[in-house]
Parts: C-alpha cells; sequence; structure tokens
C-alpha cells in the first residue's frame, strides 16, 4: 500500500517502540477468577456494537502482565488493557467503513523493514546484508522451540498491525486536511482589519442579585437544553475522618532512652557494622565521609570538633533517633575537576550492544592507556576521543569540569577527592574500567565518617490500641442514630470530602492509593448516608457516603454553582434592555446613567474593549455590523453594550496569500493527533469494568 510506504518513510517503527513502552502494564491474578465466572454477565463491555467478552480481556491482561511485570497499580492496568483495546477496535471500525484493509504482507513489510531487523547482524549474510530467509527461519525456529520468545513476537507483530491500522488512517484525513488560498485571504483580513467603535456598556453587576432569583426548575431546564455540557458518568461523593496512629511524646522519650542505652557500647566497639547489624540499627553503616553542611545541623558543630571516637547524641533527624560515633576524620575538597577515559566489557552497567571485549580486555586496554597518558599527559584528550564509551566527555578530551562529592559513582569519586591533583589511575565501576586524572580540588575542609545507630520513632502498641479505639467509638457513635458531621462537630473531628469518586478511581484525595474505600461506595448495596472504618497503614479511617451520581445529566443541585450564575446574567441582560429604549447612543447612555465610551483599532484577534475587556461575542458583531447604524442589547461576558460602527479599516491586500493557506494547513495537520478522541467521541463505547472492581 502506498500509504504504508509513506509510514514508514516517517519512522513509523520508532513510533510502535514507544506505544509498546506505554502498553506496559500488570493486573493482581486475585481479579481474574471474576472473568469466569458463570453467574455474571460474560461482557465486559461494547464498541460500536461489538461485544468484548471478559474472555478477551482476561487475554490481554495475561499477555500484558506477561510483558511488563509488576510495575503498575492494578487499575492502571485495567485502564491501560481497556484503552488498548478502544483503541485498536474504533480505528478497525473506520477502516472498515473506508474499504481499507491492512494485509499480512503489509505488516511483514514493516517488521522486516525495522532497523532493528535489517541491522541485526544474526539476520544477514555473508556480505552484510539483510537475509529474509535466515529471519524466517528464526522466526520458526522461535516457534517450535521457544515458546515464550515467540509468544512476545506475536505480541510484537500485533502491535506492528494496530500501529499500521492507526497510521494509515490518521494519513488518510491528514491528507485532507489542506487549505485554500482563499481561506489564507479571509484570515488575513480577518485578522487585520482595524474597527472603530463608540458603544455604551451596562455591567451585569450593576444589578444586585438580590433583584432576581433563579428556581430549580429553570436551572433543570437549562441542563437539558445544554445536555452535551453537562454529561457526566456514575461517582460517589465520600467524607471522612482519619485517625493517625502517630507517637505520642511519650513513646518518643521511651525510643530515645532505648537509642541512648547504646552510646557506651558504640564507644567501645571495634567493629561498627557488626555492631548496628546485631543490635538490629535501622540504619546501615554509611562508609562515605560527610561534609558539615550535609550532616543533621543540631548535631554538626559537635561533630565537627569533636576527635575520633566521639559519640554524639541521641538526637532527632528525619523521623528517627540517632546515636553517631566518628569513625574517620580527614581533609577533602568540596569539588573536583577532572577527566577521564571509560573502557566498558560485556557485563557492564549501560553498556553499548556493539562491545565485545572481555573484562579482562578491558583492564588491559585500560592499564595500557595509562602507560601511555604517564609517560604522556597530552596525550589524555587525543586516546578519550578515540577510545572513551563516554561519548558526552570524550568529545571535550574526557573532561569534566568542577562537579562535587555526590555527582559520581563512589569508586570514582573516592579516587578524586580522596587522590592528590594531577594523579592518574585506573579505577572499576560498575560502568566499567576508568582512566582517570584529577585536573584540579579547591575548598579545602573538614569530613568525617560516622557510624550511626538509629531507631525509627514510631507509635506504641499502646497508642495504637488507643486510637483504633478511638476511631471505633467514633463509627459506634454515628451508628446510634447520629449524624456524620454532627458527631465529627462534637468531638471536633476534621471532616475532609473526596468529591465525584469514579468507580475505577483507586486514589482517595488525602489518602492515597485506597480502592477498597472506592470499591465499598460503589458497592450495590452502598446508599448515601453509608458509613464504614478502614485499618490503613498508619491510620484508622471512617468514611461516609455523602451523594451518589447517577450516569446522565448532573443534577441541578451539584450543576446550580454552575449554572445559576449564566441564567442571573440572562435575566439580568432583560432588565437592562428594558432601559434599552433610546434609539442613539447619546439616549441609551443617559437612560442608564453611563458614558459613552470609544474603542480603537480593535480587532477580531485582539477583541478587547477599553473600559470593558475581552468581549468576543461584542467584537464579532462589530465586526459585521454597518456603518454609523445603532445595534443595541448585546449581552457579553460582562454586560450589555449598544454600540455604533464608525469606522471598518481594510488591510491592504497582499500580493498573494500563500503563506497564510500554508500556516493554516500546518495548523491543522498539527491537530491531527486530536483525530482518535474526536472518533471516540463520535463511537458508542460502553465500559462495564467497574463490576469487576466494586464491592457485591
Amino acid at each position: 500500500m502506498a500509504v504504508l510506504a509513506k509510514i514508514r518513510e516517517r519512522s513509523m517503527f520508532l513510533i510502535i517502540i514507544i506505544g509498546l513502552a506505554l502498553f506496559a502494564f500488570v493486573l493482581d491474578p486475585s481479579t481474574l477468577g471474576d472473568f469466569f465466572n458463570s453467574s455474571k454477565v460474560n461482557e465486559i463491555g461494547e464498541i460500536n456494537g461489538e461485544t468484548i467478552s471478559r474472555q478477551a480481556f482476561a487475554s490481554e491482561l495475561e499477555a500484558y502482565k506477561q510483558q511488563a511485570g509488576n510495575r503498575i497499580s492494578e487499575m492502571q492496568a485495567s485502564k491501560n488493557v481497556w484503552d488498548n483495546i478502544v483503541r485498536k477496535k474504533i480505528y478497525q471500525n473506520q477502516l472498515s467503513e473506508a474499504g481499507i484493509t491492512v494485509g499480512e504482507s503489509d505488516v511483514w513489510r514493516e517488521v522486516i523493514n525495522a532497523g532493528s531487523v535489517q541491522n541485526n547482524p544474526q539476520f544477514q549474510n555473508e556480505i552484510g546484508t539483510f537475509d529474509e530467509s535466515k529471519f524466517k527461519q528464526f522466526l520458526a525456529d522461535t516457534k517450535e522451540n521457544n515458546s515464550q520468545m515467540w509468544a512476545a513476537w506475536s505480541n510484537y507483530m500485533n502491535k506492528i498491525r494496530e500501529n499500521a491500522e492507526k497510521n494509515t488512517y490518521n494519513n488518510l484525513v491528514t491528507a485532507g486536511l489542506g487549505a485554500s488560498l482563499k481561506e489564507g485571504e479571509f484570515q488575513y483580513f480577518s485578522d487585520n482589519t482595524k474597527l472603530t467603535t463608540q458603544f455604551v456598556f451596562v455591567p451585569y453587576s450593576s444589578i444586585a442579585d438580590s433583584l432576581v432569583s433563579v428556581s430549580k426548575s429553570e436551572i433543570s431546564s437549562y441542563i437539558k437544553e445544554n445536555a452535551t455540557n453537562f454529561k457526566v458518568d456514575e461517582s460517589r461523593d465520600i467524607s471522612y475522618v482519619k485517625f493517625d496512629i502517630a507517637p505520642t511524646s511519650d513513646d518518643e522519650n521511651i525510643i530515645k532512652e532505648e537509642v541512648a542505652s547504646f552510646i557506651e557500647d558504640l564507644k567501645t566497639s571495634s567493629n561498627e557494622k557488626e555492631f548496628l547489624d546485631e543490635n538490629d540499627s535501622d540504619s546501615d553503616l554509611d562508609e562515605n565521609f560527610k561534609f558539615e553542611n550535609s550532616v543533621n545541623k543540631t548535631v554538626s558543630s559537635d561533630i565537627f570538633k569533636a576527635s575520633k571516637g566521639t559519640v554524639v547524641g541521641p538526637y532527632k533527624d528525619k523521623g528517627f533517633f540517632k546515636i553517631s560515633k566518628i569513625t574517620a576524620i580527614n581533609k577533602m575538597p568540596d569539588s573536583v575537576k577532572a577527566s577521564h577515559i571509560l573502557i566498558p566489557f560485556v557485563g557492564a552497567q549501560r553498556v553499548a550492544p556493539e562491545i565485545t571485549r572481555t573484562e579482562d580486555e578491558a583492564k588491559k586496554l585500560a592499564d595500557s592507556i595509562l602507560k601511555v597518558v604517564k609517560r604522556n599527559r597530552s596525550k589524555f584528550a587525543r586516546l578519550a576521543k578515540d577510545f572513551s564509551s563516554d561519548r558526552g566527555s570524550a568529545e571535550k578530551g574526557g573532561f569534566y569540569d568542577w562537579f562535587n562529592y555526590s555527582r559520581m559513582t563512589p569508586e570514582f569519586r573516592d579516587f578524586v577527592f580522596e587522590g592528590k591533583k594531577r594523579e592518574i589511575g585506573v579505577v572499576k565501576t560498575p560502568y566499567g574500567y576508568h582512566v582517570i586524572k584529577i585536573d584540579g580540588q579547591k575548598n579545602f575542609q573538614r569530613v568525617v565518617k560516622l557510624a550511626t545507630f538509629s531507631r525509627k520513632i514510631v507509635a506504641s502498641e499502646t497508642t495504637e490500641n488507643a486510637v483504633f479505639q478511638q476511631s471505633e467509638q467514633f463509627a459506634l457513635s454515628i451508628s446510634k442514630n447520629k449524624k456524620f458531621f454532627q458527631v465529627a462537630n462534637e468531638n471536633k473531628y476534621k471532616t475532609k470530602p473526596a468529591i465525584g469518586l469514579k468507580a475505577l478511581d483507586e486514589f482517595v484525595p488525602g489518602l492515597g492509593s485506597q480502592r477498597q474505600i472506592v470499591s465499598w461506595a460503589f458497592g450495590k448495596e452502598t446508599t448515601p448516608g453509608d458509613f464504614k472504618r478502614f485499618d490503613l497503614e498508619g491510620s484508622h479511617v471512617v468514611a461516609f457516603v455523602t451523594a451518589k451520581t447517577e450516569k446522565g445529566l448532573l443534577s441541578a443541585a451539584k450543576a446550580t454553582n454552575k449554572v445559576k450564575p449564566i441564567l442571573i446574567n440572562e435575566k439580568k441582560a432583560q432588565l437592562i434592555a428594558e432601559k434599552f429604549s433610546g434609539n442613539t447612543l447619546e439616549a441609551l447612555s443617559k437612560e442608564n446613567a453611563t458614558t459613552i465610551k470609544k474603542a480603537n483599532g480593535v480587532t477580531l484577534k485582539n477583541p478587547t474593549l477599553a473600559g470593558a475587556g475581552s468581549e468576543p461575542k461584542v467584537v464579532g458583531a462589530m465586526y459585521h455590523a454597518e456603518l454609523n447604524k445603532v445595534y443595541k442589547n448585546i449581552s457579553g461576558r460582562k454586560g450589555v453594550y449598544a454600540f455604533v460602527l464608525t469606522n471598518k479599516e481594510l488591510p491592504s491586500a497582499l500580493p498573494n496569500y500563500e503563506s497564510l493557506r500554508k500556516n493554516i494547513s500546518a495548523e491543522r495537520k498539527r491537530k491531527t493527533i486530536m483525530i482518535y478522541e474526536a472518533i471516540k467521541k463520535a463511537s458508542d463505547v460502553q465500559d462495564n469494568r467497574a463490576s469487576l472492581y466494586t464491592a457485591n
């Protein structure tokens, strides 16, 4: 297909790879049993009349699970899978209606023309060119001998097909998004025609809100008349009281005393690592030197004045009580500049695919380079360009300008910060062997190594029990026919709202990921006024359902804040119109006790009226008005207008409008990212996944 050829020209393979990364997900296997429960309707949804079965959905889940591992949450996984299915079905439907088919040959061409296939030595012949027969044999062998790899290849081929279908449709649509010279001309004159006008402006604020009233039925009528703007999905509103399990001052004092009891033993310990391990410290031994600005401020002064072997503390730091022993003291620069040549080997981190040397070979090469640069330091920059795999620094002779202690990997860091200026050596890191030259050091200062014993500050069992009883008593008080907010207020508990929760949400504002609360709120038996206590990590929560919104149109009650101001302004406009009885601006200004304002150089592109602000609708009326004619009762954003257009200055015609035509065409094509959302909106998509994830 010609269209697919164009797709290839636009680096479709890269798009596919990115798409594959975005589709990665995992879903908790515990939910899969529901898919095959015969007591449930065997449908997960419907797309343009085509049913999506639970079994098909489960199959997609499993495929993605094998592909991605445990990287995202259950609900996000479900969303990704569903979105993928919807996208695929919608594009297939569009192509079918257009009579276009993406065949096996099209998919095959996309696969074998991919750079990762063409340039793979495994699929090349003796002269280094791609051999299709070798690739076919590889796939045949994979299918027969490696089911896991074949499943991955099959999934990859399907993604190729799906992306080909998507790009084919999008390219066909894009091809029709040009623009004519006439459109360019129209755009030019619309943007650059300058209007001169006189107007009378009566703001809505000139009439008190108390003089107009809006009924519930009027709000309901407005919603029905503007239904497109008020469509809502099913949702729930809840409020909750959170009882945090936080350590008390007594809990802190007990932990502080426990930590203090280890001071003498830490002082006399000859092996600090063993000491920390044997006494179950909540922190491991830190072998890094510390600058004064990186140590807790409450003890930094004491530490940097003390001698080796001194123990400081107990002190409070980031939710822990700690004691720290000074195990080493040194002087070290706070900044270093250095150059290096990185020689990686197979098995090192971030090693490029073309690297085939072993670790021994890398070490020998690094040692050889070291001998050369020790004899002649001037050769370092050239050797870095020739041999270093760190291409970012290689072009600069391997040079890294001033960096601090925490910038580099520990082995590299220790060499350049603890070594001496101009020293050259070989250092092994997870990335390979480095030939390093220390180019500069500055701001030498005292540094220390600390062996720190710590205990996390947590609530005691007594405190945990007390908080549990507090939350339980609150729940019991509500059950005695007292209202949630009443009891909370009586006990001075802070209630927090979570408005507009959707059936497939997992996050509750203020609580984080709490799928169990959302699932309960959407349970078949859960109604407004119901409550439940939940035991969370670090807290207990009592949740209360305040409102239930069904799928359809927003209720008048919930739409009031949005609709009421609109209707109020409409009614005010009617009242103002009653005072617009005059036939001249002078008469109208007198009737409304206001002045005639002037506006010069007004354009559709910048529809701002002096003294009134941005009024696109009013300026649009001015643009199409006749000269010197009075127009009145024009309702704008901020009030009601009457105006007379006194001059309409057209711009000078251009020799041609090709550049404007191109701009319009380019802008339309930039919006092709909206194609899918547009066809999705026009499609009939029914998502019934909520039935899988809500309480019965």
